[in-house]
Formats: structure tokens, sequence, C-alpha cells
């Protein structure tokens, strides 16, 4: 991944808000599966390290996480950590919906 793609996915994930918590409890499987299913809906995923409770460091549990989920780690900065993971099956079907829509348009008559 390129830094300007980086920078790109940085900038999306200002809007969006952290969807998990690593607390005291640490990365559990829980969480993992979680992840993984948030990041396949999404792509484009926040968590945040509760810095005070937590054993371990956001950067470790950024690491951690990529790993066990197969995603990138876009930007740890705090206790707050950016994950992306492409899913092809999203962009089909925006591809998909679109085709659909364009057709649509083509086949009316104009109105005079």
């Amino acid at each position: 991944m390129t830094s300007k793609e980086r920078a790109a996915l940085r900038g999306q994930a200002n809007t969006i808000e952290p969807l998990f918590q690593v607390g005291k409890g640490g990365l559990s499987d829980t969480l993992i599966s979680q992840v993984v299913d948030a990041l396949n809906k999404r792509e484009l995923i926040k968590l945040k390290v509760l810095l005070e409770s937590s054993p371990i460091t956001p950067r470790e549990a950024a690491d951690e996480i990529a790993k066990q989920t197969d995603s990138e780690v876009i930007q740890v900065v705090g206790g707050s950590m950016i994950f992306y993971k492409y899913n092809p099956e999203l962009h089909q079907a925006e591809k998909t919906k679109s085709k659909k829509n364009s057709t649509k348009t083509k086949g009316k008559p104009k109105k005079k």
C-alpha cells in the first residue's frame, strides 16, 4: 500500500467512531472475531485502547490484531488504531449496482 493510499484512508477514518475498545481483558478471541466481521462489512474500522487499563500498548495491540485478522494497520495515534482490509465482494456489489442504475436511465425516452 502506498503512502498516498494510507493518507486517503486516514482522511476517511477521521469521520468514523471507534467500534471496539481494548480494555483490561486485552485481546480476546471474541474481540478478534468481531473485528474480522466488521472489516468484512466495512473495510475501514477504528478501535480504541483504554490506556489506563489495557495490559498491552496500542502498537502491540495493532500489530497483533492485524496479524490475526489479515488486515493492514493504517495508523496508531495515542489510543486509537485504524485498520483496513480490502473486500472484493463489496466492490463487486457497487459495480453491479452502478450498472443497474446506468441501464435504467438509458432506456427511457426523453419527454418533449
